[in-house]
């Protein structure tokens, strides 16, 4: 990978973090960073998601990335890959931020998908020079770097002891936005966003609440119609829509046997409409 290196004030995207606690005193990165700023959001929580903190997660991202907003995360297993990788999909810009010099990515299971970020038009930043290995105070000095690059920090999923409140409390040192997807109470990985929404979070049910508050001046679209779906696959998303998101739920619920609904099914994909997040489960685009 090329490196590239750059003191905070010549790139007007980097600028910000001028401004934080701390601030680095060189930028190494590698990669494309968008020419002047641009609403950005960092997207972070657990490293072990639960299917609903993946599901989340990805919607999240990729609606975020579809509108431009460019998505910070740290390359990190869970929340912070799925993030990256929404973005991808989406045709969006993403940044990873590594604990780490860029020519040691960590993990490094991850190099595969940072090699990707940085093929699709992302970029790589690291605060230390070419291959510098990754030590523990590392990963959370890195935290402050994470929200000190966004406008606002979007938490998941995490629990109450997480690494992903250091970069909520660096954020708040930043004044920056907080935004925190509301869980089911019984999940351990709700604890932290939940907790968080009690003292004075954005709570999250859609991209829109997030885009409301970061870039309130926006052209809303109408939203697109699509005249070519049949009947049956407006119910299939209304079911998805509604928590139905397994194929044999949809099969029972619409009485439908498994090559109607296969052939539905493919066509909504095909058509951009739903997208599969394993084990036969879908979600609605």
């Amino acid at each position: 990978m090329k490196i590239n290196s750059s003191g905070v004030t010549r790139s007007p995207y980097l600028q910000v973090l001028e401004h934080i606690a701390h601030p680095p005193h060189t930028v190494y990165y590698t990669g494309h960073l968008p020419p002047r700023r641009t609403p950005s959001v960092a997207i972070v929580g657990t490293r072990k998601p639960t299917p609903y903190g993946k599901e989340v997660t990805f919607k999240l991202a990729y609606e975020l990335a579809q509108k431009g907003v460019v998505v910070i995360s740290g390359l990190a297993f869970g929340i912070d890959a799925i993030a990256h990788r929404a973005a991808l999909d989406a045709g969006g810009i993403t940044i990873a931020i590594l604990p780490g010099g860029i020519e040691n990515v960590y993990p490094a299971s991850h190099r595969r998908l940072a090699m990707e970020i940085v093929e699709k038009g992302g970029a790589l930043i690291s605060e230390y020079p070419g291959d510098t290995g990754v030590q523990k105070f590392q990963l959370l000095a890195r935290n402050r770097l994470v929200s000190g690059l966004a406008d606002a920090v979007v938490v998941t999923e995490a629990a109450a002891r997480s690494g992903t409140l250091s970069t909520v409390n660096h954020a708040l040192d930043q004044n920056k936005e907080i935004f925190a997807v509301p869980g089911n109470i019984t999940s351990l990985l709700s604890i932290g966003p939940n907790r968080l929404i009690q003292q004075g979070a954005h709570p999250v049910t859609s991209t829109t609440d997030i885009l409301d508050i970061l870039m309130p001046n926006r052209t809303v679209l109408q939203t697109p119609l699509f005249p070519n779906e049949t009947a049956f696959e407006k119910q299939i998303i209304e079911a998805i829509t509604s928590g139905m998101t397994h194929v044999d739920q949809l099969s029972q619920v619409l009485a439908a046997t498994a090559s109607d609904l296969s052939a539905a099914i493919t066509m909504l994909e095909l058509n951009g409409r739903i997208r599969a997040t394993g084990a036969n489960n879908w979600m609605v685009i």
